[in-house]
Formats: C-alpha cells, sequence, structure tokens
C-alpha cells in the first residue's frame, strides 16, 4: 500500500459551499492547492442516490464533508453510499466530517416504545465503513460513546467568544450570557468563562410537549445586553420568546449566539419580527435564500477551524488544541483581527 501522502477531501451535496471553503482554507494552511475529489452524487428518477469517483483513491486518507441536515435522510444516505463507494475503492481512511449531526436530539427514550435514533444512525456510520468521524457541537455529549470508533466533537463556542469580543468591543462589561433552559448551561457558562461575563437563565414550564407554558428569567438582566447561548434553533418560537421575557425583565437588547441554523417553517419570518438584534449562527448547515436575506441573522464561517482539525487529525496532532483561544486566534485572524 503507498504511503499516504495528502488528505484528499470529498463532499455530497448537503453543503459543498462549505466543503470548498474548507479545501480553501487547507490549501492556504499546505501552501499547495488541495482540492475536493472529483465525483458525482446523483439520483435516478426513483430517487435512488448514486456516486462514482472518478479519481484513484486507493490507500488514501479521505474525508467525507456531509453534514446530516434537512432533508436528514437523503443527506445521511449520501454519507453512507460515498463511504462504500470509497471502501470499495480501497481508500486507507475515512473519516466523516459532520458538521451537523442529523437525529442527534433523539439519544435517549423519552417515553415507552420510542427508539433512540442517534444510536441507529452511529451505527448505520460504522456499519458502512467510516473509521473515524469529525463534528461540531453534538447535541448530547454522550452521543459519542455510541460510537466504538474515534469521535472528535468541536465546539463553537470559542469562536463565538472571539465574535463577541469583536463585535461588542468596548462593551464587555455590559454583557450577560444567557442560556434557553437549565440543560444548556454547561454550554453558555464556557463561554461565560471565556468573555467573564454573569451567567443567567430562562426557566422554562411546559403543559405538554412542543408548547411552553410559561418562562422566568433565574438571574438579574436589568440594563444587560444580553447574549443567548444554545446549539440548535429549529422553528425559534422558543427562542423569540425568551428574547420577549428577556426585554420585558429590563435587558437592553438581546442578541443570539446558536451553533446550528435548522431554521425550519416560520423560523426565518419569526427572527425578523422579533425583538431579537442579531441572530449568529455557523454555516455548519447550508443557508437558504431566506436566511441569507435576513438582515437580522450572521453566518460565522467554521471552514478555518475544520480544516485546521482536518489537518490535525492527519497530521497526528491534538485536535483538542482547537479549543484554546491561543490556537484559534491565528486561525480566524482575518475576521477579528487583534489591535
Amino acid at each position: 500500500m503507498p504511503a499516504i501522502t495528502e488528505p484528499k477531501l470529498i463532499s455530497g451535496n448537503a453543503n459543498l459551499p462549505l466543503a470548498q471553503s474548507i479545501a480553501r482554507r487547507m490549501s492556504m494552511h499546505r501552501g499547495m492547492s488541495i482540492s475536493l475529489v472529483d465525483a458525482r452524487v446523483e439520483r435516478f428518477n426513483d430517487q435512488e442516490i448514486f456516486v462514482e469517483v472518478f479519481e484513484n483513491v486507493r490507500g488514501e486518507d479521505m474525508y467525507v464533508i456531509q453534514p446530516t441536515s434537512n432533508p436528514s435522510n437523503d443527506n445521511l444516505m449520501e454519507l453512507l453510499i460515498m463511504t462504500d463507494a470509497l471502501r470499495r475503492s480501497s481508500a486507507a481512511r475515512i473519516t466523516a466530517v459532520i458538521p451537523y449531526f442529523g437525529y442527534a436530539r433523539q439519544d435517549r427514550r423519552t417515553k415507552a416504545r420510542t427508539p433512540i435514533s442517534a444510536k441507529l444512525v452511529a451505527n448505520l456510520i460504522q456499519t458502512a465503513g467510516v473509521d473515524r468521524v469529525l463534528t461540531l457541537d453534538l447535541h448530547a455529549a454522550q452521543i459519542q460513546g455510541f460510537f466504538d470508533i474515534p469521535v472528535d466533537n468541536l465546539y463553537a463556542s470559542p469562536v463565538f467568544a472571539l465574535d463577541i469580543e469583536h463585535q461588542f468591543r468596548g462593551q464587555m462589561d455590559d454583557l450577560m450570557i444567557v442560556s434557553p433552559d437549565v440543560g444548556g448551561v454547561a454550554r453558555a457558562r464556557e463561554i461565560a468563562k471565556r468573555i467573564n461575563a454573569p451567567l443567567s437563565i430562562v426557566d422554562k414550564r411546559r403543559e405538554k410537549a412542543g408548547e411552553v407554558a410559561g418562562m422566568t428569567v433565574i438571574g438579574s438582566v436589568e440594563g444587560k445586553k444580553c447574549i443567548i447561548v444554545d446549539d440548535i434553533c429549529d422553528t425559534a418560537g422558543t427562542l423569540c420568546k425568551a428574547a420577549e421575557v428577556l426585554m420585558e425583565a429590563g435587558a437592553t437588547e438581546v442578541h443570539s449566539y446558536i451553533t446550528h441554523g435548522v431554521l425550519s417553517g416560520p423560523a426565518v419570518e419569526r427572527i425578523t419580527n422579533s425583538v431579537m438584534k442579531s441572530l449568529v449562527i455557523t454555516d455548519s448547515i447550508a443557508p437558504t435564500d431566506a436566511v441569507k436575506a435576513c438582515k437580522n441573522i450572521r453566518i460565522v464561517p467554521t471552514a478555518p477551524m475544520f480544516a485546521q482539525a482536518v489537518l490535525n487529525i492527519w497530521g497526528g496532532m491534538s485536535v483538542s488544541s482547537l479549543f484554546e483561544t491561543e490556537t484559534l486566534v491565528p486561525i480566524y485572524e482575518s475576521l477579528y483581527p487583534r489591535s
């Protein structure tokens, strides 16, 4: 088997712009051109997925870039079929780069006779032949334990901290980090610690699933610029309601930093009409035209972080070093220059 000389990237249709951005960033880091492997991912008339790789991948270190976002089933099948094509083409190692891990919210049984779909997806990915998974902000950390292969879970919080420091320069003393529920406290606390800001919580009470009966703010937010931190924003109903509650509690402004902008259904309209001054998301999910056109939604790129993570995995270096501000500052220097 020939020696593995360079990492090779291949992408499905889920988020091709992100895959191309990762390739460009890796080219900058390596000082040589790295492009996506020439392949086609198409569908027959009955919507069966067909994959054909046009380059030799025998003995190569392959990275399949494919978030399993909407349509999650189609994108998951693309990932599995691309992996099978690479495995049958004798790739030496296959790493699935999954910026958004679909089905992650089904990580446990909440009631009788329900599935643990995140575990099922993990089994499917392993069975297809993936050797390693690289993802971003898993909804539940225990999903890493659903795999019997290495899983590298990156975090958006260090990048968000850089963005907050850049956007709110000179106003840091006025900030309050807010967790939209008790379950997200650890995530919010991480950003609060990085920017040395206080932490508040919005406590939700539900009478039945999908409906919020009431919200209470734990902690004083009066006179503060509140920043809500969460991992997923789907229909944005709860997020917009939390922003209203914070404004009623005396906050001067409300901003939100959400890793994965699922933004389905009426989400964009709700955000446009909400009291939130801005919503910041990453490009882990390809933004729709409506998201791009929304005046109070801003997108932070993840390509610099993913590119460095791929290079670190390929070179046998630490991935957890990307959790450190000192490592990310030079990677994101063009976006957040240090004065």
